[in-house]
């Protein structure tokens, strides 16, 4: 997997991948992370890449040009997706994810200012994403989100490719309840099946605990997970 970035601020991308897990599965080669900035594309002598919008407004506006002449610079390989990571793209989720893990390589485009011209979607018509109905300052923070959540699912990055198995949603239900020692903590106890070594039992207990977890904090999973069972 190769992720190419397109962005304003590539030391955000590059410090976070350089920590724990990320990091781990960088220096073993399981996937790599390469930014791109705009900035080096652009004709403007001061390096400027954004503009006031036509029609008049607050803010400001991303330059076609450089974005355009910054994407096209990328080596695309057959197996490639292009994304754009807007709050008018759909939200993010566990099967966007799983989809996006079946390619060879992700482009990211990260905004910021008012957002993009539009014609640099025309021409490079990307897939658009979204972390949820908000807005941020930039396009980094979610291109990172996508970069750990897409990471998860790649054969080598986890000790135990079966952890993302058992995340939340990965079966359309929120995970159950997690314990470690010590057995009592101010007089709150681990609840005894997990102790028991019987492994039926156990299972059967974490399905029950993801259901009622579900049922109570997202009623949406759990009425979709009832339709499909």
């Amino acid at each position: 997997m190769k992720f190419d970035v397109l962005t304003l601020f590539p030391d955000m991308i590059v410090d976070y991948c350089n920590y724990s897990i990320l990091k781990r599965a960088l220096e073993k080669n399981i996937f790599s992370v390469n930014t791109i900035n705009p900035r080096d594309f652009t004709l403007d002598k001061h390096k400027k890449v954004d503009d006031t919008p036509y029609g008049g407004g607050a803010g400001m506006v991303l330059m076609a040009q450089p974005y355009v002449d910054a994407y096209e610079s990328i080596q695309k390989i057959d197996n490639s997706i292009t994304i754009m990571l807007s709050p008018q793209g759909e939200p993010l989720s566990d099967k966007i994810v799983n989809d996006l893990v079946k390619f060879d390589q992700i482009i990211m485009l990260c905004g910021h200012y008012e957002g993009f011209d539009e014609r640099i979607r025309e021409i490079i018509k990307p897939r658009e994403i979204s972390l949820g109905d908000f807005v941020l300052t930039g396009g980094e923070l979610p291109a990172l989100c996508l970069i750990d959540a897409v990471s998860r699912k790649i054969e080598g990055t986890l000790g135990k490719i079966e952890s993302a198995d058992q995340d939340s949603f990965a079966n359309g239900l929120l995970e159950y309840p997690h314990y470690t020692k010590p057995r009592d903590f101010r007089g709150l106890k681990v609840p005894d099946v997990l102790l028991n070594g019987n492994h039926k039992e156990i299972n059967e207990f974490r399905l029950q605990k993801s259901l009622e977890r579900t049922k109570i904090r997202r009623p949406d999973l759990y009425k979709r997970f009832n339709t499909s069972d």
